[in-house]
């Protein structure tokens, strides 16, 4: 993608078709170095072992529940739904890139994880439910939980969009947390399944800035109130976590709590900036 191929492109389109190139790239180079490099995955299991601890709390049942969320039927009720608003706001065409997305995202998640499989075995989860598989990255579960986040800021009316993007970090990082607790997936899979939904999401975006007529002022994005709400969130949910895992029943090696706190606002962080990217070109 050179510069003169873009030069005739609307800024509306380039900033999104830039978007979704990044999370290629970055969903790429987290699939070599999380699957193909050992002294990556290291990292990557000392997490999901912290992460695990949370399992032996009264936390696993609401836990459950928020994974089941991601389940083909509610996954496709809340695309129903999305579409509805959109419809409603007569946004049609925004009503199609919703319904396309939700197939599109499940399906080329589900390729992925064939053409990806590479088995990863680590010693502490033969003590749990045991191994997670080979075609684990990315994590489905995670791609649908950013897939409805950000398809709720894509149809959100301007004066919702904040609300929608909390609300979608929010459901997409506890998704992923829930996810690590109940040792379903290694981190990693969990960003690649945001970054996946983030690719797709981005295009579908782009398409509809170049199909749509309208004006092309959109409203100012504010960072000192959106980011200040990602990185405030964000730090509240780590010290949380970093603080329960002081005081509650189970214990946390001193040495792994800076591991759980960076890993709890990697994945906040990656699911607050995809959703506020998505806002501010939206």
């Amino acid at each position: 993608m050179s510069r003169s191929s873009l030069q005739g492109v609307p800024s509306r389109v380039r900033i999104p078709l830039f978007a979704a190139l990044a999370c290629f790239v970055a969903l790429a180079l987290l699939a070599f170095f999380a699957l193909h490099v050992p002294a990556a995955h290291q990292p990557d299991a000392t997490l999901l072992h912290s992460f695990m601890s949370f399992e032996r709390t009264r936390l696993r049942e609401p836990l459950l529940f928020i994974v089941s969320l991601g389940d083909p039927v509610p996954y496709a009720f809340a695309g129903l739904c999305l579409c509805a608003v959109a419809l409603a706001r007569g946004r049609p065409w925004r009503a199609a890139a919703v319904a396309a997305l939700f197939v599109v995202t499940g399906a080329a998640t589900q390729i992925a994880k064939h053409l990806l499989a590479t088995p990863r075995f680590d010693a502490f989860l033969e003590r749990a439910d045991g191994q997670i598989g080979a075609a684990a990255f990315p994590s489905g579960h995670a791609t649908a939980a950013m897939t409805v986040a950000l398809c709720a800021v894509l149809v959100a009316p301007r004066a919702w969009r904040t609300v929608a993007v909390v609300a979608g970090w929010a459901f997409a990082a506890g998704m992923g947390y829930a996810l690590l607790v109940l040792s379903q997936h290694y981190p990693s899979d969990v960003l690649g399944g945001y970054l996946m939904a983030g690719m797709w999401t981005s295009l579908a975006l782009a398409a509809l800035h170049a199909i749509e007529r309208g004006p092309a002022a959109i409203r100012p994005w504010r960072p000192d109130r959106d980011l200040a709400i990602g990185v405030i969130g964000g730090a509240t949910v780590c010290a949380l976590l970093v603080l329960w895992a002081q005081r509650s029943v189970f214990t946390l090696f001193p040495a792994d709590r800076p591991t759980l706190a960076v890993g709890a606002m990697a994945i906040a962080a990656l699911a607050g900036a995809l959703a506020a990217t998505l806002a501010r070109a939206a």
